[in-house]
């Protein structure tokens, strides 16, 4: 999947992959792909939680290699 930015936050421990989503996608233009990488197992649920409250809209997750990435679209 195509993103605009690619935010590397593995090897972060909660919540320090949100911090640097909610950083990045202040950076970005609405309706640009954020695209985040991260191997905290709490990620797959604090980031799809935090997309929501935050009204993106979450167009992807995956999870290979014990590596978890997500693809957020700004609102």
């Amino acid at each position: 999947m195509k993103s605009d930015h690619v935010v590397d936050a593995k090897g972060l421990a909660c919540p320090m992959p949100i911090v640097r989503a909610k950083k990045a996608i202040n950076d970005i233009e609405s309706g640009q792909v954020l695209e985040i990488h991260a191997t905290d197992k709490g990620s797959k649920a604090d980031i799809a939680a935090w997309a929501k409250s935050a009204g993106h809209e979450m167009l992807a997750s995956t999870e290979e290699n014990e590596v978890f990435k997500f693809w957020i679209k700004k609102a």
